[in-house]
This record gives C-alpha cells, structure tokens and sequence, in this order.
C-alpha cells in the first residue's frame, strides 16, 4: 500500500469582496454613462444641433461640459444610492423613484429655453441616455 496524500489547490487569483466588486462595478457604470452621452451628443452635433442655449449670451453646451455634467449627476446618484443602501432595505426602489424624479425634472426645461428645434432635441436624447444607463448600471446591488 502507498501513501497517498491530498492536496487542496489553491487559486493564486483571490476573490474581490463584494463591495469592491460592486463599486468596481459601479465606476464602470460611471464611465459607460459618460461615453454612451458624449456619443449621443456627437449624433446631435453632427445632426445639425449647435447647442447654443442662448443665442443672445452665447450659452453652449460643448463635450467638456456635457462630460462635466454627466460625471457630476452620475457620482451624485452614486452617492445617494449608496447614502441609501445604508440606512434602509428598500434602497435600490427608493433610488429609482429619485432618478425618475430627478430624469423628469431635468428634462422639462429642455423645450423652455431659447434654442434651435435640433438642440432641443439633441439635448433630450442626451439626458435620455443618462436616464437609460445611470440606473440601471448603478443599481448592481447583488455583485
């Protein structure tokens, strides 16, 4: 008869907790918002949209601002969720009628302002992305 022993292998790989995955996740989500608008602003841009808000005080929303504030509104929702998470079981629903809240109100003064018929558009379907992407990619809860 011959010894024979056991050997339990090991993964070199280690497993990320939970919440750096879920964070890892929700940075990606960040980023993805981030680009998916700037993408759908170029669309607009090269519709024809100028996205000049006020032809008078030459109010224009370029990339830099549109990146600006779309990293700003995503870190914010970010913070709330997790602001949220913390205090109550019934974070991810309570988020998403913020987001809902807060996707509708940015989107009204959109056709209140002085702008060219394209602009208005383009900048819907700008904050449409963002209110696509930012609660869905960010409410990764169970990673």
């Amino acid at each position: 008869m011959t010894d024979t022993e056991t050997v339990q292998s090991t993964s070199t790989v280690s497993r990320r907790a939970p919440g750096v995955r879920r964070r890892l996740l929700r940075l990606a989500a960040v980023g993805a918002t981030v680009v998916v608008t700037l993408a759908v602003w170029a669309v607009g841009r090269l519709a024809g949209a100028d996205y000049v808000l006020d032809p008078s005080a030459a109010v224009t929303i370029d990339a830099m601002t549109t990146t600006v504030i779309t990293l700003v509104v995503a870190a914010l929702g970010w913070g709330v969720l997790a602001l949220l998470e913390r205090v109550t079981r019934h974070a991810a629903g309570i988020w998403v009628g913020i987001a809902t809240i807060v996707v509708i109100a940015s989107m009204v003064p959109i056709f209140f302002v002085d702008a060219t018929p394209s602009t208005q558009v383009s900048l819907f379907f700008v904050h449409l992305a963002v209110a696509a992407l930012v609660p869905g990619l960010l409410r990764a809860r169970s990673a």
